[in-house]
């Protein structure tokens, strides 16, 4: 009975004993004072074994900057390589060294991960251009720059539900599958099922598609909570390979009641990339300074400039005669009534002093049956704008939509799709009101803040060589 006693109050001081705290390494290094015991688990950045000393860097993707770990030589073994996965226990210390302000002294290591560095294609202490991490869809994310991009995504993510969650607005999950076309251009991803046995009927009764866009869907909410926004995957079946395209992307896409302006449109899209982009410089100062310094450098210093001042507006009218009159040659001339391309989107904003630049108003038959007439001429256009930005082009598209139930029932009925339309005839006839929204490719805003080339490389995993991911 006395030995079953004595275990009883042995189990009971073990349980007493403190715990190893587990730490995140971000929060290792934003420690401010040495305390008990932690835990730190993470993959190793670099080994650098001395005769008397052991030095780790261990990265857990909560921080650009890594944690070192000092301990002694007797604690490495062969598995202790770059990229392997460790646990390491020990005490967090003052760090001599100006850099960090704290490092972990460790008292054990567990590999829980080995690697095989010679064939990880990842290379200790090396700066492997984007091109060549593309290559590696699966493991990419383990190099500093593409981890850096997705915290600034998660960042930004973050930011863009906050900005409208403060304005009031109400968030829309809008239907993935859809049998709408809203831009009207045809490139849809048309669903089917891998019955290679082709049914008569299609699976919905109807023809669908992958959503190009939430607008109309968001629309039908804005009757009902004056503000709403969404933001999700969208398609586009663009035959495409450029450093611009995606054939999968993310849309920012916001819907405003009772609003009869376009400026009102406008100040909300300047607002959101202005409140956005400085949360994202704010709050990811290294994992940003790290694509300014070595992808696009004083990036940062133009985005400060744009931050302080307002956008541009210029007219449709107006940016096609400046067109006219650049001593640049285009490969695509500019004429009132076509669509301004890449190229004719970048000089504007450059002719525009490199600030980002609305241009409104443009010709009628150009855009979407949505979009409101100006009821002007002889040059009809209709109130829609798009946000040019530097080096990309065009960020933003958004308009005031047709709220008056004859103009839009007449330009249904002109283009013939007034049947496949009637749901959205009723939202004009029961309690319509001016309205009007706007959409922002979540991609092509990163490609911008971070200025690089390839929209590629500003998403998680881009469709490349290895089949399990495309």
């Amino acid at each position: 009975m006395l030995g079953t006693r004595g275990g009883w109050q042995a189990l009971r001081r073990c349980a007493s004993l403190p715990q190893a705290v587990r730490l995140r390494v971000s929060e290792a290094l934003g420690a401010r004072e040495s305390g008990g015991e932690v835990k730190v688990q993470g993959w190793v950045r670099s080994v650098r074994s001395q005769k008397e000393i052991l030095f780790l860097h261990i990265n857990d993707g909560s921080s650009l900057e890594h944690l070192q770990v000092v301990a002694d030589p007797s604690l490495e073994n062969r598995d202790l390589t770059f990229g392997s996965a460790v646990e390491v226990r020990g005490k967090l210390v003052k760090s001599p060294h100006r850099r960090q302000n704290m490092e972990l002294r460790a008292e054990s290591i567990r590999v829980v991960g080995a690697c095989d560095t010679w064939t990880f294609p990842l290379k200790m202490k090396e700066r492997h251009p984007l091109e060549y991490v593309r290559q590696f869809p699966h493991l990419r994310c383990r190099s500093n720059t593409l981890a850096s991009l997705l915290r600034i995504r998660s960042e930004a993510t973050a930011a863009i539900h906050s900005f409208f969650q403060d304005n009031g607005y109400v968030h829309i999950h809008t239907p993935i599958i859809t049998s709408n076309d809203c831009e009207g251009a045809g490139e849809l991803f048309q669903i089917e099922t891998s019955n290679e046995a082709k049914e008569k009927t299609h699976f919905f009764n109807v023809p669908a598609f992958l959503t190009v866009s939430g607008q109309l869907h968001l629309e039908v909410m804005a009757g009902a909570f004056t503000r709403v926004f969404t933001f999700g995957p969208t398609f586009r079946a663009e035959d495409s390979q450029s450093r611009r395209h995606l054939a999968e992307f993310y849309m920012v896409e916001a819907e405003l009641s009772f609003t009869e302006s376009l400026q009102d449109i406008m100040q909300v899209m300047e607002d959101l990339f202005k409140t956005v982009t400085s949360t994202v410089l704010s709050k990811c100062p290294h994992d940003v300074e790290l694509f300014h310094k070595y992808i696009a450098p004083a990036q940062k210093g133009r985005l400060e400039q744009i931050l302080k001042h307002k956008f541009v507006t210029i007219s449709y009218n107006e940016a096609v005669e400046i067109l006219k009159q650049a001593s640049q040659t285009f490969t695509f001339k500019p004429e009132w009534g076509c669509d301004l391309q890449t190229e004719h989107e970048k000089y504007l904003v450059k002719h525009c002093g490199e600030v980002p630049v609305f241009v409104i108003n443009y010709p009628y038959d150009l855009k979407p049956f949505y979009m409101r007439d100006n009821e002007d001429g002889p040059q009809h256009t209709v109130a829609a704008v798009d946000l040019l930005v530097p080096g990309v082009g065009e960020l933003c598209g958004g308009s005031l939509r047709e709220e008056r139930l004859p103009f839009l029932e007449s330009r249904l009925q002109r283009l013939k799709i007034a049947d496949a339309y009637q749901w959205y005839l009723d939202l004009r006839k029961y309690g319509s009101v001016p309205h009007g929204g706007f959409g922002m490719g979540f991609e092509r805003y990163l490609q911008y803040i971070l200025g690089v080339a390839n929209i590629k490389d500003v998403i998680p995993f881009p469709r490349f060589s290895h089949s399990c991911l495309l």
